[in-house]
C-alpha cells in the first residue's frame, strides 16, 4: 500500500516523476515533492501507474534532555492540540506535534532564556471537538502542577479558546499562579505565524509580573510588537484569520507585553496576585444546558424540544434581549412554552447577539413580559460565557444557580461601561 512519505515513481502519458508522496487536499490530485524541494501536482486521471521506490521510515533518535538552569523560574506548557506547538515535516509534508521540552526549544529557543521549560501533552485535538470532560482534564493537570511551577501556559486551538478560558476561570475557584491560554492564528510553516511570539510573550508575562489567575495571551495588533493579556470571560475571537483577532468585549485588556522589550504594562490594577494559597477547583458541568441563536421564523416545535430535553436554555437574543414570543400564533406559543418551562424549574438566560452593550428587561413591553415570567437577563455577559457559567453553576451551586448567574464571579459582568470608551476599535 502506498502511503504519504513514501518515495514514489509516477508515470504519466508524457513523463515519469520521482519524489516523496505528499498530503493533498484535493481528491483528484497527487502531490509529489521533487528532490529540488518543489512540489508538483499531478492529475490522477493522467497517471498510468505509480509504484513505491522506497518506503518511508520514521527516524528514531535519542531523546534529548534539557539542562535545568539555576536561577531561572519554571514554566510548564500544556498541549491540547491546535497549531501552536506543531511543525511541518518537510520530508512527508505532514504537520507533526513537537512537544517534548527539547523539541519545543528547538522550535522556539528564546523560551529557554526566559525560564526552565517543562511540557505535558494532555490531548491532541481540534478545539471544536472539546467537551466538558476535556475541560476537567485540563483543570486537573493545572492543579497537579500549580505548586511546583511559577506559571502554566496552555496551548490551544483558537476557535474555542475563549470557551476553555471561561471554563477554567470558573473551575479554578482559587489559583495562586498565572495560567495563560495561548493559540496561533497562522500555522508554523508560514512566515506570518504568530504562535511563537504569543508563547514568548506569555512566558515573559509570567516571569515579569505578579499576576495570578486565568487569562489569554494573543497578538495585540497585526504587527509583531506586542501581545495583550486578555480576560478569560470577556474575550471573543472576532476574525477568522487576523493575528489580532481576539478582542475584549465591553472592557479592556489586563496588560500589554512588549515582544522585543519584554516590558509588561498593566492597564488594570484590580487583578489577582501570586500567592501561596492552596489551589481549589470545582470542575463539574451539567450537560443539560444549550446555547441557541435566535432568528426569524423560529418554529414552536423547536421551543417544545428545548423545554423537554434541557434544564436550561441560554438564548443569544437580538438587540436588548428580544425573543420571538410576541405577535402571531406561533410566537405566542413560544412564550407560553417558556413560561411553563420556567414554572417547572427550568432556567432561561438571555444574552445579546450584538455583543457590545447589554441586555435590559425594562426598555420594551415585550422584554418586561419575558422578565415577568422569570427569564434571566445576563447584563453584558458574552453568550458563550453565559453558557459555560450556567452549566458550571448548575452542577456546583445547583440551588443558587439562577441567582448567581447575574453575579459577577470572574469579571464576566461589567456593571458600568463608560460611553467615552470606544471598545469597538
Amino acid at each position: 500500500m502506498i502511503k504519504e512519505g513514501d518515495r514514489v515513481k509516477v508515470r504519466t502519458e508524457k513523463e515519469t516523476i520521482e519524489g516523496v508522496l505528499m498530503p493533498s487536499s484535493e481528491t483528484d490530485i497527487v502531490v509529489v515533492k521533487l528532490d529540488n524541494g518543489y512540489n508538483v501536482g499531478i492529475d490522477k486521471h493522467k497517471i498510468r501507474n505509480m509504484k513505491v521506490v522506497e518506503e518511508h521510515k520514521e527516524k528514531k533518535g535519542k531523546k534529548k534532555e534539557v539542562k535545568i538552569k539555576k536561577g531561572l523560574p519554571t514554566i510548564i506548557i500544556l498541549g491540547t492540540g491546535g497549531t501552536i506547538a506543531s511543525k511541518v515535516d518537510y520530508t512527508t509534508g505532514g504537520v507533526i506535534a513537537k512537544f517534548s521540552p527539547a523539541e519545543l526549544l528547538e522550535l522556539i529557543p528564546e523560551l529557554g532564556k526566559i525560564a526552565n521549560i517543562k511540557t505535558e501533552l494532555i490531548a491532541n485535538m481540534m478545539s471544536e471537538d472539546m467537551m466538558f470532560s476535556d475541560y476537567q482534564k485540563i483543570a486537573a493537570t493545572v492543579k497537579k502542577h500549580a505548586d511546583k511551577v511559577d506559571g502554566i501556559i496552555i496551548g490551544h486551538g483558537t476557535d474555542t479558546l475563549t470557551h476553555t478560558s471561561a471554563a477554567l476561570a470558573f473551575m479554578l475557584e482559587k489559583i495562586n499562579i498565572p495560567v495563560l491560554l495561548v493559540g496561533s492564528q497562522r500555522s508554523s510553516d508560514r512566515g506570518s505565524s504568530d504562535g511563537s511570539i504569543n508563547l514568548i510573550c506569555a512566558a515573559k508575562f509570567i516571569v515579569e509580573s505578579d499576576f495570578a489567575g486565568v487569562a489569554l495571551c494573543m497578538h495585540a495588533t497585526s504587527e509583531d510588537d506586542k501581545c495583550a493579556i486578555l480576560s478569560p470571560t470577556k474575550t471573543r475571537k472576532m476574525h477568522t484569520s487576523r493575528r489580532d483577532a481576539f478582542k475584549v468585549i465591553n472592557d479592556g485588556p489586563i496588560a500589554l507585553v512588549g515582544y522585543k522589550t519584554g516590558k509588561v504594562e498593566f492597564l488594570k490594577k484590580d487583578y489577582l496576585k501570586k500567592s501561596k494559597d492552596k489551589v481549589v477547583i470545582k470542575d463539574k458541568f451539567d450537560d443539560n444546558v444549550i446555547l441557541l441563536k435566535t432568528h426569524t421564523n423560529m418554529k414552536h416545535s423547536l421551543f417544545e424540544f428545548l423545554a423537554k430535553n434541557y434544564k436550561a436554555i441560554v438564548f443569544e437574543a437580538t438587540g436588548l434581549g428580544h425573543l420571538p414570543t410576541n405577535l402571531g400564533k406561533e410566537n405566542l406559543k413560544n412564550y407560553e412554552t417558556l413560561k411553563k418551562f420556567i414554572k417547572k424549574g427550568g432556567i432561561v438566560a438571555i444574552s445579546s447577539q450584538c455583543l457590545f452593550g447589554r441586555v435590559h428587561p425594562n426598555v420594551y413591553v415585550n422584554l418586561r413580559r419575558l422578565s415577568e415570567i422569570g427569564c434571566v437577563f445576563c447584563e453584558d455577559m458574552l453568550p458563550e460565557t453565559a453558557f459555560i457559567k450556567l452549566a458550571w453553576l448548575l452542577s456546583n451551586y445547583k440551588k443558587d444557580a439562577k441567582k448567581m448567574l447575574t453575579e459577577n464571579l470572574r469579571g464576566e459582568i461589567n456593571k458600568r461601561i463608560e460611553f467615552e470608551e470606544d471598545y469597538l476599535e
